[in-house]
């Protein structure tokens, strides 16, 4: 029952996002989530472009050329060099007033994504955002376990403001490629069903390692390969080496 409710949430969520648009890309790890957020548009038989950035030899590049290849779909990747990262990280650091460095890093990515997605001819850009945080997928959810469903939940209303407040400043970088980021999973709408799905059914215990469960599930019913349904979380600015490098020059 649990996974049909959020099975016919999931579309219809990305549904009234798109509101009608056909052609779009998908910002694309090749984890689960944006894998699951794939396998959803392709059902609705939207013209889907699977978009991946990152460092030569980074985990999201080799990861999202399996999967793609696996689920069949349009795969375009932007290769970042070193030498323009320096400058182009630095620009993004001054458009936005946060010093947050995962949200700068987050900036960062997705301005690459945009830049991405203009040269493909496209103009809207889904992302997965708002899995891991209602549906406890970070790893410090684990830390907080014992705490109980109370302390949880707080954490995931926190984390969600956080990830709205993130969202503002992605669309505040990325609007001069003339690209807009929809976020299906972070719709007032949709928080509001995540938030009544019962803990166990997202965390069960301080050692869970996985995590996300009722998302596994829907995914492993969509065909997705078991490979990248019990794959670890990894966050995208780590995937792609953002990380590292911006680490370096900070």
């Amino acid at each position: 029952m649990y996974n049909s409710d959020l099975i016919d949430a999931l579309f219809a969520t990305v549904a009234v996002n798109l509101g009608g648009i056909n052609k779009i890309g998908i910002a694309f790890s090749g984890g689960i989530d944006s894998t699951l957020l794939a396998m959803i548009c392709k059902n609705m038989n939207i013209d889907i472009t699977l978009l991946t950035v990152g460092f030569p030899g980074s985990k999201d590049i080799e990861h999202s050329k399996s999967v793609s290849h696996k689920i069949k779909m349009n795969h375009k990747i932007l290769e970042i060099e070193k030498d323009d990262f320096t400058k182009f990280s630095m620009q993004i650091r001054n458009e936005i007033t946060c010093k947050n460095l995962s949200h700068i890093e987050n900036c960062i990515a997705f301005s690459y994504i945009a830049q991405l997605a203009h040269s493909c001819g496209l103009d809207v850009v889904l992302t997965a955002n708002g899995f891991d945080e209602l549906f406890c997928g970070y790893n410090n959810f684990r830390f907080i376990f014992n705490q109980g469903y109370d302390t949880i939940n707080r954490t995931i209303e926190s984390k969600i403001l956080n990830e709205l407040e993130l969202t503002n400043e992605i669309r505040q970088v990325v609007q001069k490629y003339d690209i807009r980021i929809l976020q299906p999973f972070l719709s007032k709408e949709f928080i509001s069903i995540a938030m009544k799905f019962p803990i166990h059914y997202k965390i069960v215990s301080y050692d869970d390692f996985l995590r996300k469960h009722i998302i596994r599930k829907i995914a492993l019913s969509f065909d997705i390969p078991p490979e990248v349904v019990i794959r670890r979380k990894k966050a995208f600015q780590y995937g792609s080496l953002i990380h590292r490098y911006y680490k370096k020059i900070d």
